[in-house]
């Protein structure tokens, strides 16, 4: 079976990992947690990264760092992971949706001024499958508005939008190293900003709010989402060859762009104004293909070839619709992702052979 995604190591996070082993610093202390928060900072092009056990907890501790009030609604797409309004409800505001843009697949920009309200005080984008939302209609409306944005830069690793990095396009970015990501730490989450007093509270609130002048005297509650000291290893050497892990995914991308040509599919797209790392590869069936991406997957599999699906939108999510959220709310867009489109193996370990494999089972299953 050719997986969808494996992380490529090598010998240097091995070298890291035994350095921190031997030096006795295993847990959230230790020199590599301050190298890889200051070497993932510098290349999102902020001054701050404060590192924390995974992406959801980074969308959650972003959300509380900003002490919101009780009510407040976030805009964010409906085609996302759960993480995202996970956030927001821990949060105690109030998630509220946009469709997708067609041909990006992420959040649809032009939907949002009317979703604005006197409560609305974030902007979510999410830079899906490594291609980044348009920011600039967002930060126009975050302006005028007096909004806060908050990036789910979880895909888009190195994804520029007009030659600015994600993670460096909001108040607050949220970033997951779990093992498919291009950058990993086996799991693990980074949270970037430019805003050195947010820095400071995020840094307290992942570490149990413990006072600088008295440690256990607690006058806030945090969380206990630390990093440990060997997952910013793998980390830090992991960033030191984020240029060759782009460029891997990057070739992928091009040989399936050519290899998949003329079929009925939706391919993914590079805007002018954006670089897509293509962290997945991702396309949609034509509405003229007879079956959906779930038989595409078992058709697939049968020949050797995993798949995954996009995001079920989250005004069809079970859990939330049972909280009372989203009812009656449709969004074609993401509807249509969730039921026509599918993400085929993107791994850095996909080798040249594999790849022309998909390609080809591709195209017998569509023939």
């Amino acid at each position: 079976m050719i997986p969808v995604s494996a992380p490529l190591l090598n010998g240097r996070e091995m070298d890291y990992v035994r350095e921190a082993v031997e030096s006795g610093w295993i847990s959230s202390e230790g020199r590599f947690i301050a190298a890889f928060e200051q070497r993932w900072a510098e290349y999102c092009g902020v001054p701050h990264g404060i590192a924390v056990s995974n992406g959801t907890v980074a969308l959650q501790l972003a959300l509380r760092a900003l002490d919101l009030p009780a009510g407040s609604e976030v805009i964010l797409p409906s085609c996302t992971i759960i993480s995202c309004v996970l956030a927001v409800l821990e949060a105690d505001c109030v998630p509220v949706l946009v469709d997708s843009d067609p041909q990006t697949w992420c959040m649809n920009a032009d939907q949002v001024a009317a979703k604005i309200t006197p409560r609305t005080r974030v902007l979510m984008p999410v830079h899906l499958l490594g291609h980044p939302c348009d920011m600039a209609p967002l930060r126009e409306l975050a302006d005028r508005h007096g909004l806060l944005i908050v990036e789910d830069a979880a895909e888009a690793h190195g994804a520029e939008y007009n030659g600015r990095r994600c993670g460096s396009l909001g108040t607050l970015a949220c970033f997951s190293f779990y093992a498919n990501k291009i950058i990993t730490t086996g799991e693990g989450g980074m949270v970037t900003t430019a805003d050195p007093v947010l820095a400071e509270r995020l840094r307290a609130m992942r570490n149990l709010c413990f006072r600088r002048d008295r440690r256990f005297l607690h006058t806030e509650l945090g969380f206990n989402y630390r990093l440990t000291n060997m997952q910013a290893a793998v980390g830090l050497a992991q960033v030191e060859r984020i240029g060759e892990h782009i460029a891997i995914k990057r070739r992928i991308a091009a040989r399936y762009l050519e290899g998949l040509h003329g079929l009925p599919l939706t391919l993914p797209v590079e805007r002018p104004w954006a670089r897509n790392v293509y962290w997945m590869f991702g396309l949609v069936l034509d509405d003229g293909v007879p079956f959906d991406a779930d038989e595409l997957a078992i058709r697939m599999r049968k020949e050797g070839v995993d798949s995954r699906p996009f995001f079920l939108g989250m005004h069809e999510q079970p859990i939330l619709k049972a909280r009372g959220l989203f009812e009656g709310e449709q969004y074609p867009v993401a509807e249509r992702l969730a039921r026509r489109g599918v993400y085929l193996p993107s791994g850095l370990g996909l080798g040249p052979a594999q790849q022309e494999t998909v390609i080809d089972v591709m195209r017998q299953v569509l023939a």
